[in-house]
């Protein structure tokens, strides 16, 4: 029978097949050593020397330490975040190398479908294992160069700055009485840039020849789908460290554009909202920059998703604002929806599950749903959730006791009187309308006592 190494072998594409050849490195201890990473001594002043500074020491183990903590799922090889280390341990002398002898070839990413909440799919390509701690040692130097010349109303994906901030400045271009949003977005964007346009504005600042060669054999890798690989000639695939960089090089240039014309804007990757005090100004906004970017980016505008609107007709990074004076921020109505969607599926009441896994799965989506959602004014909001909330679970509760000799029992030991047990345990009434009689029965202060973390709670603490 071969070996589970053999097998894997088999199912790697060609290109990746070169970085199983190696002998393992002496001294090494999780990610590849500093004697090991640096081929030759680099300075810091030379454009020439970005592949050497890629691969020194300290830069590559803060690469592994990145990738280990960000997890996911295995590209097309199967090689888990677990397994990077004893992979690293065999093959990277082979894989340093190539890089160096600018002959290396990523393996193509694996391509994984992603329901878009609005309907549709989202394309993701998840590299191997040992390109994303490429890719995350790459953007780590590559960072520095880019960053500090990148407008101050981009927010996306850049060091120090994170998605509160942007929903923050457009609510100050709206209480200064910019009270109109041109509300542009870009069609498929990830999967539409052109290879040739971003690969000349990276040149503008990276020198180092095998750097550029290694980002446009990425960008060209391909990604295997049903077990075939297809060639990617436009787009950077969303999964992998260095799209995100990529994007804003190739969108810097818009904001460049929306700068020099003297335009109140804000954007996230490829959310970009313009302010203006009038809707027909917003028009002709609209239309001018919907040439520059089909014109000049070659993207492609969404015309069905854009629109000039009121900012409160309107969501950003799901939010929203009210109509009033300040601008108060809120929670965009398909914020909310998907929220139920999701809480919904947590309680489904057909979905087996023991109370206290169901208890840690909520708490873990609520507090990370509002770690992100604590920016909006939504007392009112959270206070209603958790009702419901805890109302859903009553539900569950009562399906799980399916029985009339469970439910007296069970509800006898809540300390319900003797002749309520049982008219609600004989009840014909759904779980739905239960859930509702047995309010009494299981408080608020049963399910705090159970684990159940209040939305409105955390959120009072928070803010």
């Amino acid at each position: 029978m071969r070996s589970r190494e053999e097998q894997r072998q088999q199912n790697i594409p060609q290109g990746s097949l070169r970085q199983r050849e190696a002998v393992k490195p002496s001294g090494y201890a999780g990610a590849p050593s500093s004697s090991s990473a640096q081929a030759a001594p680099s300075s810091r002043e030379d454009p020439s020397d970005l592949l050497e500074r890629m691969l020194e020491g300290k830069n590559l183990r803060d690469a592994y330490k990145r990738v280990v903590q960000n997890g996911g799922a295995p590209g097309v090889d199967g090689v888990t975040v677990a397994e990077l280390q004893v992979y690293l341990k065999t093959y990277w002398e082979t894989v340093k190398a190539e890089l160096l002898a600018g002959a290396y070839r990523p393996a193509p990413a694996r391509r994984v479908e992603i329901p878009k909440p609005g309907g549709g799919v989202r394309l993701l390509g998840i590299p191997t294992v040992i390109d994303r701690f490429l890719q995350q040692a790459l953007l780590q130097v590559m960072n520095p160069i880019f960053d500090a010349e990148f407008s101050p109303h981009s927010h996306g994906f850049r060091p120090g700055k994170r998605a509160h901030d942007a929903v923050k400045e457009a609510q100050r271009y709206i209480q200064s009485g910019r009270r109109w949003t041109v509300d542009m977005d870009l069609e498929k964007f990830f999967d539409k840039v052109n290879h040739d346009m971003l690969m000349a504005r990276v040149a503008r600042k990276v020198k180092d020849k095998r750097v550029l060669k290694l980002i446009r054999a990425y960008l060209n890798a391909g990604v295997m789908e049903n077990g075939v690989c297809q060639r990617t000639e436009e787009g950077t695939p969303q999964g992998g460290p260095l799209s995100p960089l990529l994007a804003n090089i190739l969108l810097d240039d818009l904001d460049k554009e929306l700068t020099r014309r003297g335009l109140h804007f804000v954007r996230y990757a490829d959310d970009c909202n313009i302010f203006v005090a009038s809707k027909r100004a917003g028009e002709r906004v609209m239309e001018s920059v919907t040439r520059f970017v089909e014109g000049k980016l070659r993207l492609k505008v969404n015309r069905d998703k854009s629109a000039v609107a009121r900012p409160w007709n309107r969501k950003f990074l799901g939010f929203s604002f009210l109509s009033n004076r300040d601008a108060t921020i809120r929670l965009a109505p398909k914020t909310i929806e998907r929220f139920k969607e999701k809480v919904r599926e947590l309680t489904c009441r057909t979905r087996s599950m023991a109370m206290a896994d169901r208890i840690n799965r909520l708490n873990r989506y609520l507090m990370g749903w509002l770690g992100y959602f604590r920016l909006a004014s939504a007392k009112g909001h959270l206070e209603r959730f958790d009702q419901w909330i805890r109302r859903r679970l009553r539900m569950c509760l009562w399906k799980q006791w399916k029985r009339v000799r469970t439910r007296i029992r069970e509800l006898r030991a809540l300390g319900v009187p003797e002749w309520a047990c049982f008219v609600m345990a004989n009840s014909r009434r759904g779980a739905w309308e239960m859930s509702r009689n047995t309010n009494n029965a299981l408080p608020t202060s049963y399910w705090e006592a159970k684990g159940l973390k209040s939305l409105l709670s955390r959120y009072l603490s928070l803010c």
